[in-house]
């Protein structure tokens, strides 16, 4: 069986969904990846204490934001669940099958260009915030075995994610600490320094202003955790829009 990519996705704003100028390279890496027997997605917007995956036969599409229009309230991504392989997570990882989560807008709103024929199963894997991010890498290894077995690993966040500097209008450009801190992300995948990702506080100056809360880093370490030695890493989308939302995605494999 073909070793599925690990990949992680800028998922931006939840009206991606509706189409925009980051869609076609989501449709583009569904078409060259194919159809794999499954995803495991590791989500931003999944945070829990203790770890759980999602066991659901029909998992709901969860719309958890507000203030957006009726049209994106209404999108549905009817993907399979798959409980043999949230077993599977379970016997890897030690997670605990759930089933009042769905899929959530950082997995949906993505996965419905990559692969908008919803015919891909698809599970969650929760942030336990009871990790350190150290903690959430060896955690992540602990999947390695699923890429061999026909599965994707996914994580959805943002390298950089700053809402409080994001700016609504005008095109001035990311902000200077913005551009260095997600060129140093892409330095250390480049470079296989996982260490370096690990411990992302030291891994630029103003390191903090990128990633003010964590939630939308840690995602990444899960993909960082799947590289093996010498093997390929490509990125993709790799733009900052509103100044301090990171668009970049990471292709291994």
């Amino acid at each position: 069986m073909t070793t599925q990519p690990a990949i992680f996705f800028g998922h931006g704003s939840p009206m991606n969904a509706l189409g925009g100028p980051y869609t076609a390279a989501w449709r583009d890496l569904g078409e060259a990846v194919g159809k794999p027997k499954g995803v495991v997605m590791i989500s931003a917007h999944w945070e829990t204490r203790g770890l759980g995956v999602t066991a659901q036969a029909r998992p709901e599409t969860i719309h958890d934001f507000g203030g957006f229009p009726p049209a994106l309230h209404a999108v549905q991504y009817p993907a399979p669940g798959s409980p043999e392989l949230a077993a599977r997570v379970a016997e890897l990882a030690g997670a605990m099958p759930v089933e009042q989560w769905g899929l959530d807008h950082g997995t949906w709103s993505v996965l419905v260009h990559v692969w908008p024929e919803a015919d891909v199963p698809v599970v969650q894997l929760s942030l336990n915030r009871d990790l350190t991010a150290r903690q959430h890498y060896e955690l992540a290894k602990a999947l390695r075995p699923l890429r061999e077995e026909g599965i994707v690993i996914a994580g959805s966040g943002d390298f950089v994610h700053n809402l409080r500097t994001w700016k609504r209008t005008g095109d001035d450009g990311p902000y200077p600490w913005a551009t260095s801190f997600n060129d140093a992300v892409k330095a250390a995948f480049v470079s296989g320094d996982h260490d370096a990702l690990i411990d992302w506080v030291d891994l630029a100056e103003e390191a903090e202003l990128s990633v003010p809360t964590d939630e939308h880093y840690l995602p990444l370490l899960y993909i960082a955790a799947q590289q093996k030695l010498g093997e390929p890493v490509t990125f993709f989308n790799d733009e900052i829009t509103g100044g301090s939302i990171s668009m970049t995605g990471v292709r291994i494999g």
